[in-house]
């Protein structure tokens, strides 16, 4: 049995639908199917409803078609969640009344050849995420530095996993080291200054303006390149090397802040500042 935890975001008609490769399949948490088919304000909720109203033959099915399955959840942390593959959500599916079903049917089915299609060639799956991010309002530029700055994030990660870091959380710890040093605050802090919900599943990186996403890369880039240079062991050697990276960036991002005349830490989105600078023409 194998298990990948490499873990994505799909989009259900705008939806965010988490899913998982998981023994050479995707699995999809089914509280956010629920929320997608049915709008439902708690998707918790509802499907704890439907297990619960369920027969005993069918509570046994569920737990049949049902995989805990670790995702991360808006706190950035991962939980044991309630996973279906594709054939589990069909019949799962069935007990949930909604006008969306069969096109939802019609989108598992696309997701699951989509992944073949990217085993067989990687770069579609960075072309299909630029078609993601140009639907919704973001221009080519914005787009090539954020997907850049995400085979720079996995980089670090990688590195950081062969320094025998291995936790999620030890990697939120580094991770709000660099950002300290770069910004003057962790990415908690700094979805607080953009008023991004603290449940909400926005990515932080996806409301960062250009400026934003350079600095948070050479944050990343430069902590990677000191890693690798001089191997840093345990969590306090490597938390000393996160500081240095975002040390870098961070005297860029003041340097850079003296000949513009401005901040560059912004309150607001790349797709907000985008709608301003348009009103302002």
């Amino acid at each position: 049995m194998t298990k990948n935890q490499h873990n994505k975001i799909a989009l259900f008609e705008s939806k965010q639908i988490r899913k998982i490769w998981y023994e050479d399949q995707w699995y999809f948490s089914v509280v956010d199917v629920c929320e997608a088919l049915t709008d439902t304000i708690d998707a918790k909720d509802y499907w704890y409803r439907i297990k619960k109203r369920a027969s005993k033959e069918e509570k046994i099915e569920l737990s049949t078609i049902c995989r805990q399955l670790k995702l991360p959840a808006s706190d950035g942390k991962k939980y044991a969640t309630d996973c279906a593959n594709t054939e589990g959500l069909f019949r799962i599916i069935q007990s949930i009344p909604s006008t969306k079903a069969e096109p939802f049917k019609r989108w598992l089915a696309k997701v699951g050849y989509e992944r073949i299609e990217e085993i067989e060639n990687p770069e579609l799956a960075q072309e299909r995420m630029k078609q993601l991010y140009e639907q919704k309002g973001y221009d080519k530029n914005w787009i090539d530095k954020r997907l850049r700055g995400i085979a720079i994030r996995q980089n670090l990660t990688d590195e950081w996993r062969d320094r025998g870091i291995t936790e999620h959380r030890d990697y939120a710890i580094l991770t709000a080291e660099i950002s300290k040093a770069t910004f003057g605050m962790t990415p908690s802090e700094y979805k607080k200054l953009k008023n991004i919900p603290t449940k909400s599943k926005a990515n932080l990186r996806d409301n960062m303006t250009d400026f934003e996403l350079i600095f948070t890369m050479l944050g990343e880039k430069v902590t990677t390149e000191i890693s690798e240079n001089e191997a840093p062991k345990g969590m306090t050697e490597n938390k000393k090397v996160a500081k240095r990276g975002g040390k870098v960036a961070g005297n860029a991002r003041k340097n850079t802040e003296k000949e513009i005349g401005r901040s560059v830490i912004s309150d607001k989105n790349y797709l907000e500042n985008k709608k301003i600078d348009k009103k302002l023409k």
